[in-house]
């Protein structure tokens, strides 16, 4: 090499060491600039829900938040007795002629999702499961096997193709019949919520349902947000693996999350529609990765019901989707391409 030759290399040397210490400092300068994020917490749709904004210090925003998320837990709760749903379900709300209900347009939209995941599932997932679950209580602590006689008098009222939803209105094939949404309901709230942030100018936030989690982008350094998959009956801090998620929703549904025992069996919450009792399939959990939080909720649910081998099928079949689904051994199953489209951490 001639001394020319070596000026020229030794200058873009310099050069570009310079243009790494400039990039550095930038990136140094943006983390010390970086606010801290800010966030509120309430006790909402039965669980504790928290809304997370790191690009934005305007806790206006976050009151909004939970504004929105408490209407529609006004709307859609089965135990309020002010509700749209409970009052739906105790044949409260006026009838027409035809005996069809007129519902509020969020809470008509909440059940046409619902129903989509009852034709894709076959049944498997089904809302009008109401009957039934309302005679189980896994949420008190005292919960017990419910009378064999009052399940098989309910199971005949558990059919989503009973239920008729033309707009708005809404109407039952058989008395008795009701609607459980809780499968579905906080998956559809958490996009409400998303929507509402990206309007306020929010593009670096995380929604929290009660563990399901909806990014809104990703961290204001760049940085993927990391969101993990609880390791089953553990304490949340305790993952099973840990995700890099950007603008994603992550769901999981699991016998771990509302359960009691009795002589020595354990019974959970997701019930089978076709017996009214838990599932009983060797899962112990479902989580599932997309792009709108109220496909994870529904997906979630129901690919648990079909089990891993027709749950996996299904989540392959769908575009924008991956799943991870935990058996009874404790194995994880992934879904296919999920190291093409999901990266792990440590």
């Amino acid at each position: 090499m001639n001394i020319k030759s070596k000026r020229t290399f030794l200058a873009a040397v310099v050069l570009l060491l310079i243009l790494i210490l400039f990039a550095f400092l930038y990136q140094r300068k943006n983390q010390a600039e970086a606010p801290e994020p800010i966030s509120k917490t309430d006790y909402l749709l039965n669980t504790i829900v928290t809304v997370t904004l790191y690009d934005s210090q305007d806790e206006e925003i976050l009151d909004g938040a939970l504004d929105l998320c408490r209407e529609y837990d006004a709307l859609l709760s089965p135990t309020t007795q002010t509700s749209e749903i409970y009052q739906l379900n105790h044949g409260k709300l006026p009838a027409d002629e035809d005996g069809f209900y007129e519902l509020s347009e969020k809470t008509a939209d909440v059940i046409s999702q619902g129903l989509s995941y009852c034709e894709l599932s076959d049944g498997a997932f089904d809302i009008a499961i109401e009957p039934v679950s309302s005679l189980w209580d896994f949420t008190s602590g005292n919960g017990k096997v419910p009378d064999e006689a009052a399940i098989q008098a309910a199971l005949p009222l558990v059919d989503y193709r009973d239920i008729t939803l033309d707009g708005n209105r809404i109407r039952f094939a058989k008395e008795g019949m009701g609607i459980n949404l809780g499968a579905i309901a906080k998956g559809y709230i958490a996009d409400r919520i998303k929507d509402y942030l990206l309007e306020e100018g929010v593009e670096s936030a995380i929604i929290d349902l009660g563990g399901n989690i909806l990014c809104v982008g990703q961290r204001p350094d760049g940085t993927p947000f990391r969101i993990g998959i609880q390791k089953p009956f553990a304490d949340r801090s305790e993952t099973e693996a840990v995700m890099e998620i950007s603008d994603d929703s992550v769901v999981s549904s699991g016998i771990y999350e509302r359960y009691f025992e009795q002589d020595g069996v354990l019974y959970h919450h997701i019930l089978d529609p076709s017996t009214g009792y838990p599932y009983d399939n060797n899962l112990v959990s479902v989580t599932i990765i997309s792009n709108k939080s109220v496909d994870g909720d529904g997906l979630s649910t129901t690919c648990f019901a079909l089990g891993l081998e027709k749950g996996m099928d299904l989540v392959n079949s769908l575009p924008d989707v991956q799943a991870v689904f935990i058996t009874d051994d404790y194995q994880l199953h992934y879904s296919e391409n999920f190291d093409e489209e999901i990266t792990l951490s440590q």
